[in-house]
C-alpha cells in the first residue's frame, strides 16, 4: 500500500496559540502539494501530514493528531465516504472537509451526511478555502456557494432518492473505480481482492442499476452527480 511521509509539526513558542493541525488526503501529489504550499503562506494553520489514500490517513491519524482533514471525495482503493466514515467514528474530535470538482448529485449531500462538516469545490478561491479550515476547525459547518446553490434547504439530511443508493458500501466502491476507468485487474490489487470477486461485484452493480456496460454506467453517473462529463470521453 502507498503511503506518504507524514510531516510532524514542531511545537509552538510559549503563549502562542498552536496553528491548526491540518492533513491532507489526495491521491493526485501536485494537489497535495499545491494546497500544502498554500496552507504555508498562512500563520494560524499547518499540515502535519499528507496521505495518498484512505487507508494510509487512517494509519497516520494517532501519529500526527490532525485537527481538520481535507479529503477527497475520489480516490482510489477507500473512496471518500468510506475514508469519511471511518475517521469520524475513531475520531470523532476531528473535522473532516471533503473536496471535489462535482457541483451537483448526490455526493456533496452523501458526504455531509456521513460526517463531513464542510463541503468545497476544488475551484474555489484560496481565501475561501483558508475560511473554510479555520470554520471548520471552529466547529462550524460550511458548504461552497456553488455547491449550496444546488442543495435542499438541509443538505445534512437524506438526500434524493437515486439508483445508486441501492448499492452497498463495496458495490457503490467498485462501481466509482469502474467510472473512473479502473480495469478489473488493478481494482483487485487496490481492494485486496479477487478479479473473480471483482467481477461479481460488476455483475451485481449491472444488474441492480439495469445496465449492461461501464459506457452505460458512467452515463449513469454523469446524470446522477456522481461523476462530471468528461469520464465519457474516457469510458467511449
Amino acid at each position: 500500500m502507498q503511503t506518504s511521509e507524514p510531516s510532524i509539526a514542531s511545537g509552538t513558542a510559549s503563549g502562542v496559540a498552536s496553528p491548526i493541525r491540518v492533513m491532507l488526503v489526495d491521491e493526485h501529489e501536485l494537489v497535495r502539494c499545491g494546497i500544502a504550499r498554500l496552507i504555508a503562506d498562512e500563520t494560524d494553520m499547518q499540515v502535519v501530514a499528507q496521505a495518498v489514500s484512505g487507508e494510509s490517513a487512517l494509519e497516520l491519524l494517532d501519529i500526527v493528531a490532525p485537527e481538520v482533514i481535507l479529503v477527497d471525495v475520489k480516490m482510489s482503493g477507500l473512496v471518500g465516504v468510506d475514508t469519511i466514515q471511518r475517521i469520524v467514528r475513531v475520531r470523532p474530535s476531528v473535522r473532516v472537509i471533503a473536496m471535489s470538482t462535482l457541483e451537483v448529485g448526490l455526493i456533496p449531500a452523501r458526504m455531509l451526511r456521513v460526517g463531513a462538516v464542510a463541503f468545497i469545490t476544488k475551484c474555489v478561491p484560496v481565501q475561501e478555502l483558508m475560511h473554510a479550515i479555520r470554520l471548520a476547525h471552529a466547529g462550524q459547518r460550511y458548504i461552497t456557494q456553488r455547491i449550496s446553490r444546488h442543495l435542499a434547504l438541509n443538505p445534512f439530511e437524506e438526500p434524493r432518492i437515486t439508483p445508486f443508493d441501492s448499492l452497498s458500501q463495496r458495490e457503490l466502491q467498485v462501481a466509482l473505480m469502474l467510472i473512473d476507468c479502473h480495469k478489473v485487474n488493478r481494482i483487485s490489487d487496490q481492494l485486496s481482492l479477487s478479479p473473480k470477486t471483482i467481477y461479481s461485484y460488476r455483475y451485481r452493480i449491472f444488474e441492480k442499476l439495469g445496465l449492461s456496460s461501464d459506457v452505460e454506467l458512467t452515463i449513469l453517473a454523469v446524470r446522477h452527480g456522481l461523476s462530471d462529463a468528461s469520464a465519457l470521453n474516457s469510458a467511449s
